[in-house]
Order: C-alpha cells, then structure tokens, then sequence
C-alpha cells in the first residue's frame, strides 16, 4: 500500500488532470485517497501546493532528462543544431507520457491542465529548477536561430509542449468516428521531431 503521502498525490493528480484546478476540492482528493481532510494541509501545506507538488513530480523526471540531453549535446558541441535540440527538448516528454500506460495519461491530462487551466496557481507552480531547465533551452535555441526575436522564438517552444502534449493525449482517448485511431508506437515522436525542427526552423515572421 502506498504511503498517505503518495496517495494524496496520485488522487491530486487524477482529479486535477480530470477538472482543472478550481474545480477539484481538497475534499475530494481526500475522499479518493482514502485520507482524512487534514492531511493535505499536514503534508503539503495548501491546495495550491499541493498543486505543485504534483506537477513537480511529474515534470521533475522530465527537465532532469531534457537537462541530460542538452549536456550530452553540448559536450559535443557548443552550438547544437535545432533538430538535435528538438530531439533532446521533445524525446524526454514523450517517455514520461508513454502510450498504454495509466501513469502517461495521468502526466498528459496535468499537463494539458497546466497548459489551459486559467488557475493563477497553476500559472505560479513553477520554480527554480523548471525556471533553469526552460532557460537553457532558450539559450541553446536562441544561439541556433540568431534573427529569431525572443517573444517569437519563446512562443514557438510554447508549441512545441503544446503540440508534443495534445499528441500525448489523444493516444489515451477513443478517437472521433470520422479521424483514424492514433498511431500509438515509436512513429509519433520521429514525427513530432521532423515537424517541430521545421517549425522552429522557419524563417522569423516578418
């Protein structure tokens, strides 16, 4: 049996995914964890929170390979190529959101939260660690697309979770009638790659 800790955290996690942030109360985490009321606040302090403490876990094991991925290319090279850095900026999402998995479409319903949810909480959760892994990605992109001014070339990252996260969603949903079911094996990542490289790639827009 998991910890009451875990438990909360697995019940957040589902139900904020599942409802965004104000629509879940701290009552209903609880009762589907099987806690008492009072163990959010003993052991996260608030729901907001809570609230970071859930996309932490998620997201944490994420930037540390992104951050991996970035060094390895970086010892390789200072000026890393924009498909290179795609690759290691879009392969760490796509493992920590799996096809099949129950966990992977847990991560993928959080993320699309945080990505939609108007929630100021869910647009503060972020710290330093998550702050330090976005930067350098910033800089490595900002290096390798110079006439790229840096509201177009952050939006352009912002597509890249946006495209790599609604991917990662819909392989975990019935597909509608008339759209052929997702691909749900090695093929949507080598996609993602081709097309976000492009897109981060194009010319700056005039």
């Amino acid at each position: 049996m998991a910890d009451t800790r875990t438990q909360i955290l697995d019940a957040a996690e589902h139900l904020f995914g599942e409802r965004g942030f104000h629509g879940t109360s701290v009552r209903a985490i609880t009762d589907l964890a099987g806690a008492n009321l009072a163990a959010v606040g003993y052991h996260f302090g608030s729901k907001a929170d809570l609230l970071a403490a859930v996309a932490r876990r998620a997201i944490e094991p994420i930037n540390a390979a992104q951050n991996a991925g970035l060094d390895r290319l970086l010892a390789e090279t200072a000026d890393p190529p924009v498909a290179d850095l795609v690759a290691a900026f879009v392969g760490p999402l796509f493992d920590g959101m799996p096809a099949g998995d129950e966990g992977g479409a847990r991560t993928s319903r959080l993320i699309m939260t945080i990505l939609g949810d108007p929630a100021e909480e869910v647009r503060t959760w972020m710290g330093a660690a998550e702050d330090a892994v976005r930067d350098r990605y910033v800089a490595a992109f900002g290096r390798a697309l110079p006439g790229l001014a840096p509201e177009e070339l952050w939006f352009r990252m912002r597509g890249i979770l946006a495209v790599v996260a609604v991917d990662r969603a819909e392989v975990h949903h019935q597909p509608a009638p008339d759209c052929p079911a997702p691909d749900t094996g090695e093929a949507p990542r080598r996609w993602a790659i081709t097309f976000l490289a492009a897109a981060m790639s194009a010319p700056p827009t005039d």
